[in-house]
């Protein structure tokens, strides 16, 4: 059964939002992918509106499986970590008002599904995630791209995440094992196979 994945990449000023459909294959096919932006200059609470209101549209819009964010660490800029909390407590918040199971992923896990490398740069993260999806270009800016990532990270290492308890959504943390294989390999393998068929010269029927 083909699961449809909405993966949010937290932040105030820049939430990305990527939305997958990945079929059982673990083919993975863009669905949507946006950056729900606000000024640095708008009152919190009015920025937190904002977000949550974009992630509302998007869910009703399309409809998920599940939900996918990326978990949050300490950083050393403070308010960064303290606005990437307070969106991620609006999305869980959305998530849990539609009954959708939600998983947090560190980036670490993001990485491993994605590229086989849990120490994987950005760029490389970015250019699998285009590459996966069969996309000519990296989705910009960046919080676009790792978005996507979630969602396929998710999808990847299980699907969805445990059903909720009865009355809301439920957020757990997916497992480190999860994952037995490197579906990013095989997805890489899938794509040169299908880049040299494609270049190969057909032949004339007789």
């Amino acid at each position: 059964m083909t699961i449809r994945v909405l993966g949010i990449d937290p932040g105030l000023t820049r939430c990305g939002v990527g939305i997958v459909d990945v079929r059982p294959d673990r083919r993975a096919v863009l669905v949507e992918v946006t950056v729900i932006r606000t000024p640095p200059g708008m009152p919190i609470e009015e920025r937190l509106l904002a977000v949550g209101d974009g992630i509302e549209r998007l869910l009703d819009e399309h409809r998920p499986t599940a939900v996918a964010i990326e978990r949050v660490f300490a950083q050393h800029n403070l308010s960064t970590v303290m606005g990437v909390a307070q969106v991620s407590g609006v999305a869980l918040h959305a998530a849990a008002k539609r009954g959708l199971p939600v998983a947090l992923h560190t980036p670490s896990e993001v990485k491993a599904a994605v590229t086989g490398y849990g120490s994987a740069d950005k760029k490389q993260v970015q250019a699998m995630v285009a590459r996966i999806l069969g996309l000519a270009e990296v989705p910009k800016p960046a919080d676009a791209a790792d978005a996507l990532a979630i969602a396929i990270c998710h999808a990847w290492r299980g699907g969805q995440a445990p059903a909720p308890r009865a009355g809301g959504g439920g957020a757990t943390q997916a497992p480190a094992g999860a994952a037995a294989q490197t579906p990013a390999q095989a997805a890489w393998l899938a794509a040169e196979r299908s880049a040299r068929a494609s270049a190969a010269p057909r032949r004339l029927a007789r």
